[in-house]
């Protein structure tokens, strides 16, 4: 029992160790490939990239990210506990499942795990949002997330994304092409932001009217 007991401490420590490396190395150079593109490229759709750094995307772009996704990202630490309290009790009521998943959550998510899992996946994503909320900073998770995120079968982050629908790079975004980018991410095997209909063209309506209250409102502080 002590042999086993000494493994389990050795390989909890060795992960710790590595995973705290990669954080940091991820910090400065971009995740070269994730699981999700891997699926992609086993299942022969291909992964079409090209890493844009944050300073280079259109500021409507996160801002729209903000709006979509994670209103309060400037102002928690990984977590926001209201969004998550709000989003079980709307599921309670039935309806269309939502989660209360922060960018930080989805970007631990996307760069350094499965996207199923269950309660395993989701301890490992908490585990990696505090370690990349720590050694990361705000600018650096929200570069990551709109490099790595899936913005169409087979393409991953806005500047692809953008020159899929738009044609053009994510340097320039307009509002309204910012907010059907940001629709889009939730379910992007799914959806296009191309000539959106139903829920994604409310949906990215809806998040295009909000772009200017996360400029005006200073919800983009942390990026600036």
């Amino acid at each position: 029992m002590r042999r086993v007991i000494g493994w389990i401490v050795k390989a909890t420590l060795w992960f710790a160790l590595i995973s705290v490396l990669l954080v940091l190395l991820f910090r400065f150079v971009p995740p070269p490939i994730t699981f999700t593109m891997i699926g992609d490229l086993i299942g022969g759709n291909g992964v079409t990239k090209e890493w844009k750094p944050l300073s280079e995307i259109d500021p409507n772009m996160p801002r729209a990210a903000i709006a979509g996704e994670d209103a309060r990202f400037c102002l928690h630490h990984g977590f926001d506990f209201t969004a998550i309290a709000s989003a079980a009790a709307r599921n309670a009521r039935g309806g269309r499942i939502r989660g209360g998943s922060t960018i930080s959550q989805q970007t631990a998510k996307n760069v350094f795990l499965i996207q199923g899992g269950g309660y395993a996946r989701k301890a490992l994503e908490a585990y990696f949002t505090v370690l990349i909320e720590t050694l990361w900073g705000k600018r650096r998770i929200m570069e990551v997330y709109l490099n790595v995120a899936e913005t169409g079968i087979g393409t991953y982050g806005v500047e692809a994304g953008s020159i899929r629908y738009f044609g053009h790079g994510a340097d320039r975004m307009s509002p309204s092409e910012a907010g059907r980018l940001a629709a889009i991410l939730p379910l992007p095997k799914k959806r296009a932001a191309k000539a959106p209909r139903g829920f994604t063209r409310r949906h990215g309506n809806s998040i295009t009217r909000r772009v200017g209250v996360v400029r005006n409102g200073g919800l983009d502080a942390c990026l600036r």
